[in-house]
């Protein structure tokens, strides 16, 4: 019972510590968040094509129009000099394409840099065994987070 109870207490610390990180995450990184929770463990096509979507919904169009009326402006009347001559508040939490991938590639240059230090545990103890599968689960998201970079750059409205 106190061990179910300590098991408790640390998964509720993992989920505090985890909000709070979230929190502070910059926009790129809670939507990388966001995307690899996504994902279901088994049909790696159908969540690239919900990852598609949401991107979509979240990176501003990447036209020409939106280069010559930035966001927020749409409702500006250039006719008539009418409208808001500033963006509404909302538009700074507007997350960009290129920094998204900016930022998700700066962490992939890190993780991989780290991962190459790592090195495969021999045997088959309990310890060597969890630490295999520990690799193999940062593997597999590495490969996830390479597959959405991929997607971003190629994103196509």
């Amino acid at each position: 019972e106190e061990k179910d109870t300590i098991r408790s207490l640390d998964l509720l610390y993992r989920r505090v510590e985890a909000e709070i990180m979230k929190r502070e995450a910059t926009p790129a990184m809670r939507l990388l968040n966001d995307l690899l929770i996504m994902y279901d463990g088994f049909n790696f096509e159908e969540w690239l094509k919900k990852c598609k979507k949401v991107m979509i919904d979240t990176f501003p169009r990447e036209d020409p129009f939106s280069i010559l009326v930035p966001p927020g402006f749409e409702s500006f009347d250039i006719d008539k000099h009418h409208g808001p001559l500033r963006p509404s508040l909302e538009v700074d939490e507007t997350l960009l394409r290129v920094d998204f991938v900016r930022e998700v590639d700066a962490l992939l240059q890190e993780v991989r840099s780290e991962q190459s230090e790592v090195q495969d545990e021999p045997g088959f103890d309990p310890e060597s065994v969890a630490k295999r599968l520990k690799q193999q689960e940062k593997q597999q998201t590495i490969r996830q987070v390479e597959a959405l970079l991929d997607l971003a750059i190629g994103l196509k409205w």
